[in-house]
């Protein structure tokens, strides 16, 4: 059996490296030596090799200066963590929570819809050029006459001969959010809560995922999660079992990706749901995000939905942040950096001098990490003052994930100014239609998925007040 999944093989084991030495590992320099060694392209001829440094991967040892206590079950998690409100007081009538949750689909869509056309440019920049993600967009902007950014981006063509892709997503063109993962998970929320109650466990969320998602509509380690998830899961089910599989198997074999972005774009459709109540949103989140991802992969959606679903209720990003992060451990890695961007917003006067310092402090990690994209999410709301618009475009031009990280900042803009303050020239481009790739939702308006939402909100509303 060739091992592969979202990349082959060889990649996943470098990958591997990489990842156990964030999470505090020692990886011998003859053991990186030899994985090194391997030839990248014929997995085949690498086979038994890959299965014997697979095995010497888990059994490392831990790193005794390692000083991040960041615990993947939700009992332990909530030990670490500090203390917060965990329920805010929300006294909406329906039609109010209705236009922050139309608020909130159409800021989501709004941000995925400017980020997309130049995701592949704020993660690899232009190397060339010598130009990060951040520079390589405002070389764009700037030769469009575009910059700084306040609306779609433009496929014109110019003389940096930079092109874009998503050409539905252009300026020139858009009349619709097309299908994006960001949107996708954001809905399989509402469908699994729809379907499943709020009692749902985490392998709903991952049958839901088969029966509704493209296999290739998913990345990273989502990609490698559903394949665990599969091929320990009969297609014809025995009387009682469903799947002879556990999280804990899910979410690390050939998975490098853990502690990526991807259960970070997930945390929206539990966060609506249980608007104005950070605790239930981060716990939903956690159940939706610890089969895939580990620590800060998990920490990430839990930190995100906790944040979205206070935007309900406050619209101080100082505020939100905190009470985002009173629903993570203390002391791990995301929160340190955010702890740390607060400090850098204090003394940086604009986002791009804020942007070389996170530049600098994580020139190493991924560009679609948890950690770096999350803490673009923050300094957005500040630097955006939390104006839908203005927010939602400074967090494109932060770079790295761009499409990731204006839906993200789009969903906490969006709910705490509601769809009839949103305001700006973005959200009417769109014409209040997603067409996504999700089985039975190929074409919805963001006022049906907030009609939607509003009555499953009040399903998990009953469930936290009886429980």
């Amino acid at each position: 059996m060739v091992i592969t999944g979202w990349d082959s093989g060889v990649k996943l084991l470098k990958s591997e490296v990489e990842q156990a030495e964030y999470e505090g590992f020692i990886v011998p320099q003859e053991l990186k030596e030899e994985i090194n060694s391997l030839h990248g392209t014929f997995d085949a001829n690498n086979e038994c090799k890959i299965i014997e440094l697979t095995e010497k991967l888990k059994n490392l040892p831990r790193d005794p200066d390692f000083k991040y206590v960041q615990p993947n079950d939700l009992e332990g998690i909530k030990k670490e963590r500090p203390a917060g409100p965990r329920q805010l007081k929300m006294n909406y009538s329906d039609a109010e929570l209705l236009d922050r949750l139309h608020g909130a689909w159409t800021g989501r869509a709004a941000g995925c819809a400017l980020g997309k056309p130049v995701e592949g440019l704020g993660m690899g920049g232009r190397k060339e050029l010598g130009l990060n993600g951040r520079k390589a967009i405002r070389l764009y902007l700037k030769n469009r006459g575009h910059w700084p950014l306040d609306y779609y981006f433009s496929g014109k063509e110019s003389k940096d001969q930079i092109k874009l892709g998503c050409e539905k997503s252009w300026r020139e063109n858009i009349k619709f959010m097309e299908p994006d993962d960001d949107i996708h998970y954001s809905i399989i929320g509402l469908k699994v809560l729809e379907e499943k109650g709020p009692d749902f466990k985490w392998d709903d969320v991952a049958k839901t995922w088969n029966s509704s998602l493209p296999y290739y509509a998913i990345c990273t380690a989502e990609t490698q999660a559903i394949l665990n998830f599969n091929i320990k899961t009969p297609r014809i089910r025995s009387a009682g079992q469903s799947t002879y599989t556990t999280p804990e198997f899910t979410r690390r074999f050939n998975n490098p990706y853990r502690e990526w972005i991807g259960a970070q774009i997930r945390a929206d459709g539990w966060a609506y749901a249980c608007a104005g109540n950070p605790e239930l949103s981060a716990e939903f989140a956690w159940r939706d995000a610890h089969w895939t991802h580990t620590a800060n992969g998990i920490y990430g959606e839990m930190f995100l939905a906790a944040m979205i679903a206070a935007s309900f209720v406050e619209s101080d990003p100082h505020k939100i942040v905190e009470i985002g992060l009173s629903e993570i451990p203390k002391n791990c890695r995301l929160a340190e950096g955010v702890r740390e961007a607060l400090k850098w917003i204090k003394q940086c006067k604009d986002f791009e001098s804020f942007m070389e310092k996170l530049e600098a402090r994580y020139s190493a990690m991924s560009p679609v990490h948890t950690v770096n994209n999350a803490l673009i999410v923050v300094m957005s709301l500040f630097y955006g003052k939390m104006n839908p618009d203005k927010s939602i475009c400074i967090s494109v031009m932060g770079a790295l994930d761009t499409d990731c990280n204006g839906a993200s900042t789009g969903s906490i803009v969006g709910a705490a100014a509601g769809k009839k303050k949103f305001g700006g020239k973005l959200a009417p481009a769109l014409n209040d239609t997603i067409k996504p790739l999700v089985f039975g939702f190929q074409e919805t308006t963001m006022k049906e998925l907030a009609e939607r939402t509003l009555a499953v909100h009040k399903k998990v509303k009953k469930y936290f007040e009886e429980r």
